[in-house]
């Protein structure tokens, strides 16, 4: 076990509502790379230590507009850590809400937060008013930073919550006032918050079955020793790689694999201008010679023509996660590109991948092993491990774990120290891990999670539905899709037309992508005999 420091974060919002520690995961840190000290601030670690190790000169952060070298960026991170704490008179602790897709204006800001000793609430670039204000209630956020493209939804979610003051915005195209041009007017280098390691670095949310955004908390030391796992003995970049995917940063997913992990490595990162289509990536992989690829399973398969067409130039890591990878999509890649797939599972709680396996390890069909400082294994509802070859739900110990803010539902991802991410899997004899399907009512589609009853409260404020009830269902190109049944209330007719109104008004309520791709009607729904609904019969349906 690492040794302990004393927190330098003076706002203790978080630290106080973290599960009481009987409820916390069993941490491991059994591996010599996982000796990380106690005192400790990852971006002080990672950017200004790369410029140390010689790194400064070399590319870091990417754009088709710049490319700015880690002794820049470095600078850059500095300016916007003295407005940060300067201007805006932040100290150690507070939360700081990021809104913004991937751009080097956001990881920049994210990287400045961290750096600063606040705390990160990074948020998706879709998500709607109302969802923006379940975060900000539950993080209680002391200042907000904008893509300015971005700033109508944040500014409704601010309207009735008075504690949140005027957004500071960047990629402001050099506008008065914006963070860029506030942070550039002092050219003084910015001494990292002297963190312990256990301080917290970031929330990220997520959503669960019931919709409600929980809270994943990690601290400096879990993203730099998930740094020391999954990437040193599966990924292994090197500084000479180029990384590019699709995933947005405000996921753990896409800020491990865009951000995190590239900086670990040396590497540089490219962001595009706007989001990528199937085509679009491809041509921008061989057009800055990309050697490193994350995306889901849905945009490699749809990528796989393009591929063959136009080729995909120096790649030679794909990495494939957040959705269950079908073999056919995993040999269709390869048949295009020439290129194994690289798969994976991970969970916002644990941060980053912790089952996974590359090249020569690959088995078909499988995710792969358990990653270097991490243990899995396959147990029954009481915990106990199943016999090999039976399928059972996941349980996971390692560097990282679950800790939600203030939330109940801690002690149903924690149970006996381990954690339990909801997934069902086979484990063979040789170690092998075969994904099963999840064991609750989350959607995966397109490597995006949604929770079905999210959209059955956006559905139920339709003033023409009376009942919904919101599954999965399997579908070949997007791995599932949200699928709706509604009830309607007396003159509503039940056509294509409805069907239209219903996935506009999702789109319009919550994130657009968690509208029901398909809309059934029916006179009831399947309930018990204490109204609950049978989403199973649904699902046979």
């Amino acid at each position: 076990m690492s040794a302990t420091a004393m927190s330098a974060q003076t706002d203790r919002f978080v630290h106080d509502r973290l599960p009481p520690r009987d409820q916390w995961p069993q941490l491991c840190y059994d591996r010599p790379e996982l000796q990380l000290p106690a005192r400790l601030n990852l971006v002080e670690r990672l950017l200004d230590g790369a410029c140390d190790r010689g790194w400064g000169g070399r590319p870091c952060l990417r754009s088709a507009g710049e490319v700015l070298t880690y002794d820049q960026a470095r600078r850059r991170v500095d300016g916007i850590c003295r407005v940060l704490t300067d201007d805006l008179a932040l100290v150690p602790g507070n939360r700081v809400l990021l809104r913004g897709g991937n751009s080097i204006g956001m990881a920049l800001a994210w990287l400045a937060v961290v750096k600063a000793g606040l705390i990160a609430v990074a948020t998706m670039p879709l998500l709607r008013a109302r969802e923006l204000g379940d975060i900000i209630d539950k993080a209680q956020p002391a200042a907000a930073l904008c893509d300015a493209a971005l700033l109508d939804e944040l500014e409704l979610a601010r309207r009735d919550r008075a504690g949140l003051g005027e957004p500071l915005l960047f990629n402001a195209g050099g506008r008065a006032g914006s963070l860029e041009v506030r942070a550039a007017a002092d050219p003084r280098t910015f001494a990292a918050c002297p963190t312990a390691g256990d301080d917290v670095a970031m929330m990220a949310f997520t959503s669960g079955t019931t919709g409600k955004p929980k809270a994943a908390v990690h601290t400096h030391r879990d993203v730099l020793a998930a740094c020391e796992a999954w990437p040193r003995h599966v990924l292994r970049a090197t500084p000479d790689d180029i990384v590019v995917g699709s995933p947005p940063l405000a996921f753990t997913f896409g800020l491990g694999g865009l951000l995190i992990f590239p900086l670990w490595a040396g590497a540089s990162v490219f962001f595009p201008d706007g989001p990528y289509n199937p085509e679009s990536m491809v041509r921008q992989i061989g057009a800055i010679g990309a050697t490193i690829c994350y995306t889901a399973p849905t945009f490699y398969r749809q990528m796989a023509p393009f591929a063959r067409q136009h080729g995909v130039g120096r790649l030679r890591i794909c990495v494939s996660a957040g959705e269950g990878l079908p073999d056919a999509t995993r040999q269709l890649w390869k048949q295009a590109t020439g290129i194994e797939m690289l798969d994976g599972i991970g969970a916002t709680e644990m941060f980053h991948i912790f089952i996974s396996s590359a090249g020569a390890d690959v088995r078909p069909g499988a995710i792969g092993k358990v990653v270097p400082g991490y243990q899995a294994k396959v147990v029954d509802e009481q915990g106990r491990e199943l016999p090999r070859g039976t399928i059972g739900s996941l349980a996971v110990i390692g560097p990282t774990g679950c800790r939600y803010l203030d939330d109940a539902r801690q002690t149903q991802y924690v149970r006996g120290g381990w954690n339990h991410p909801g997934d069902a899997f086979v484990q063979d004899e040789d170690g092998y891990f075969f994904y099963q399907a999840r064991a609750d009512d989350m959607i995966i589609t397109a490597g995006y999670n949604v929770g079905g009853p999210e959209v059955e409260d956006a559905l139920l404020r339709h003033p023409a539905v009376a009942e919904c009830g919101v599954i999965g269902k399997p579908d070949e190109e997007r791995g599932m899709i949200v699928k709706a049944f509604c009830v309607l209330k007396p003159g509503h007719a039940a056509d294509g037309a409805m069907v239209k109104a219903l996935q506009d008004h999702v789109k319009a309520t919550i994130a657009p992508f968690k509208y029901p791709r398909e809309i059934e009607f029916l006179p009831s729904l399947p309930r018990t005999e204490t109204g609950k609904l049978q989403r199973f019969r649904l699902r046979q349906l």
